[in-house]
């Protein structure tokens, strides 16, 4: 019986897998097809249990997954993972969340990470996706193959239905783990696998190959309408990864949708909630042109500025009252991750002070009469309204001598010149 077809064998022994391997059916048979596939180079396939520690037998499912590897000649990794509830999730979530996250941190540049999932699971994801009210994208549920963490995740199995997956495990005399939490029928999931599906086999028998090839037919055409969103977010690229408001605003309604969804995925937010495209059209693609409004979902903000949408990263604030004395001669690194070098000279003249905007600072700008306020030359700067506070102030005594890198003094820049120096100001990056 070959479940896996001769292009998947091929890619089983070109690239090195790493099969997630919980010992249950599924992850068995996929794990055996694989160990047994033809041409694979020793060592080019290896096995990842992840220890949840929900259920009592836990130790023992891990001591299966060791007798198991070791009886076919495959490496196993067992990672003890804790599952946290942080954001809210049901305990199903929260375990695939925190399995995920320990398969990405050992996944190994170009190895690609085998899930077992079959022709059923599929079937309830285009349903559970279905009932959620999902667009096009989502009734594409699960792909066979897509990026992941340093590699890619693959799904050999996603054509196959379980019972010929279950028909392979008693002609080979597998054995596999039972898990019992796969009898609740509380979690959606399993009560689409037990009360629903059976039913809908009743009068449909072909049901699960049918609302799989309905996610296959929307995968097709998700593809399809990604590879326009890209163009047309291209159309509406800003600086820095922003996005032109005018540009964007010039688009129909369902494609300003597409184009927002695509470009916070691209910046690696969180996916946008179900009413944020609305509210971002309503609140921030027509508010007036100095308005600094914003929307804020989970960790993530995307701000309004000078006619661009921008992604607002999560800095870490500095301690009240920090200041250091700095002379140059090595890079200062400020509280919030970022640095301040000086560049072409060795040291300055003297040590200067460093220290947070405070408000009401005043600077004494090149071939100006008289000091002008930081505040107003902040606002007329390119410096965003976010990284303004970050901006560290060099300052002798009472008078301040530069603003990081992006406005500096007629004193300090005269100085400079003189030494063929510059300033240097790296912004802090984001904080997790």
């Amino acid at each position: 019986m070959n479940l896996l077809s001769p292009a998947l064998l091929d890619a089983a022994s070109v690239h090195p897998v790493m099969v997630g391997f919980s010992g249950g059916l599924d992850s068995t048979v996929l794990l055996h097809l694989l160990a047994q596939a033809p041409g694979r180079a020793a060592g080019s396939v290896r096995a990842v249990h992840v220890h949840h520690g929900l259920q009592a037998q836990a130790d023992a499912w891990a001591e299966h997954c060791h007798q198991v590897c070791a009886g076919w000649g495959i490496t196993l990794q067992v990672i003890h993972v804790a599952v946290r509830r942080d954001e809210g999730d049901g305990l199903e979530a929260a375990a695939r969340t925190a399995r995920h996250a320990a398969f990405q941190a050992c996944l190994q540049a170009g190895e690609w990470l085998a899930l077992a999932h079959h022709q059923d699971d599929q079937a309830e994801t285009f349903l559970l996706r279905a009932l959620r009210g999902s667009g096009v994208d989502g009734l594409a549920a699960m792909r066979p193959l897509r990026a992941f963490g340093h590699g890619q995740l693959w799904r050999p199995l996603l054509d196959v239905p379980r019972a010929a997956l279950e028909a392979h495990a008693r002609h080979h005399r597998l054995h596999w783990i039972e898990d019992p939490s796969n009898q609740h029928d509380e979690v959606d999931r399993n009560f689409l696998r037990l009360q629903l599906m059976p039913l809908l086999r009743q009068r449909w028998p072909h049901a699960a190959s049918a609302l799989a090839r309905s996610a296959g037919l929307a995968a097709q055409a998700s593809d399809l309408l990604a590879t326009q969103d890209d163009a047309a977010l291209q159309s509406c690229a800003g600086t820095s990864g922003a996005l032109r408001i005018d540009a964007l605003g010039a688009l129909p309604d369902t494609a300003q949708a597409r184009v927002l969804r695509r470009w916070v995925q691209q910046q690696g937010l969180p996916p946008l909630p179900g009413n944020g495209v609305r509210i971002i059209q309503q609140q921030l693609l027509s508010a007036g042109h100095d308005q600094p409004a914003e929307f804020r979902w989970q960790h993530a903000r995307i701000r309004r500025w000078r006619g661009q949408l921008h992604v607002v990263p999560a800095l870490s604030p500095w301690p009240a009252g920090w200041q250091q004395p700095w002379q140059g001669d090595v890079p200062a690194l400020l509280p919030d991750g970022g640095v301040l070098t000086l560049q072409g000279a060795d040291r300055l003249d003297r040590p200067l002070l460093l220290r947070q905007r405070r408000g009401g600072e005043r600077i004494h700008l090149p071939q100006r009469t008289h000091r002008h306020a930081l505040k107003q030359c902040l606002q007329q700067s390119e410096v965003p309204p976010w990284l303004r506070p970050h901006l560290p102030l060099l300052c002798d005594g009472d008078d301040v001598l530069a603003a990081g890198d992006r406005i500096v003094s007629g004193t300090l820049q005269h100085w400079l010149q003189a030494h063929g120096a510059r300033l240097h100001w790296q912004p802090p990056h984001p904080s997790n």
